[in-house]
């Protein structure tokens, strides 16, 4: 097994855990609070991880690093923006199936920005665990899918933000004049999330000026939700400045079946046929990626 590929599985098994402890704080928090706290409650471990690595000293910064993470920090609170606002629309399952076009769009993006290829294969590997993913957005029917409404624009917008947000910090990693793969990731995860620590509280300050107390109140669980979205994010950068980030996204996917684990073992929930076929899909897709 090559390491970006288990550190992938690693980061979208912590991924699913930080949005359990996440959903946990939708009755204290707005939708915008419980968001905010994977960033605020992240800020002090990922400066803890990349000094430690660093020996205290980071260096190596220039102008292309700072320009590819600040592109990364921003498209990817745009993109949450675009999907949470998705949700909000009657047909929110179909915005979700399309917010899933994320590595595909990466590829395109990845390609454009980095010189980034993808062979046939890596191609057909996104293209049937997309599929598969789809069938376990929810009840997307094939007619849905097929004419464009604002919660499918929404999707595709978000999807587009994710796929931006990757390569972004891939090539921010890529960039720094110095470290090694573990000290590249981890400097980009501790500058990205301060970013986006400073965007996001700004916004609530101005838009939602009560929540940034209501955060701070929940620290009891929000702690944990830094603490595990910290050491995730420094997954998914260590894979991106390993691997192409379009495959490490779509690998990644895997995320999805955790979830679906997840409610079959603490919901006792029984899979349909479509969920069944759509598991299938997903771990076809990932070894014709790897």
């Amino acid at each position: 097994m090559e390491l970006w590929f288990a550190i992938t599985i690693v980061a979208a098994f912590l991924q699913n855990a930080r949005s359990l402890l996440q959903k946990r704080l939708t009755g204290q928090l707005s939708v915008n609070g419980a968001s905010y706290v994977r960033f605020l409650y992240a800020v002090p471990f990922a400066w803890l991880y990349a000094l430690y690595l660093w020996d205290g000293s980071p260096h190596g910064f220039n102008s292309m690093f700072f320009a590819y993470v600040v592109t990364g920090a921003i498209a990817q609170v745009v993109a949450t923006s675009y999907l949470l606002a998705s949700f909000t629309r009657q047909n929110f399952a179909v915005g979700t199936a399309y917010s899933k076009t994320e590595a595909a769009q990466a590829a395109l993006v990845g390609l454009v920005l980095l010189g980034d290829t993808v062979d046939a294969w890596v191609l057909a590997g996104i293209g049937v665990s997309l599929i598969g993913v789809v069938l376990l957005s929810g009840n997307v029917r094939l007619r849905d899918l097929l004419h464009p409404d604002r919660a499918m624009l929404l999707g595709v917008l978000a999807a587009t933000g994710f796929a931006i947000s990757a390569v972004g910090f891939r090539g921010a990693s890529l960039a720094l004049d110095t470290g090694g793969y573990l000290q590249r990731a981890g400097l980009t995860v501790m500058v990205s999330v301060t970013i986006q620590m400073v965007l996001m509280g700004s916004y609530l300050a101005v838009r939602e000026p009560g929540q940034i107390g209501r955060v701070l109140g929940a620290w009891k669980i929000a702690v944990w939700v830094g603490l595990i979205g910290a050491v995730a994010s420094a997954g998914w950068f260590t894979a991106m400045t390993l691997k192409n980030a379009a495959v490490v996204r779509a690998v990644g996917q895997v995320e999805l079946l955790f979830t679906v684990m997840t409610s079959i073992w603490l919901l006792g929930e029984r899979l349909k046929s479509r969920e069944l076929i759509g598991i299938a899909l997903v771990v076809v897709g990932i070894w014709l990626l790897v």
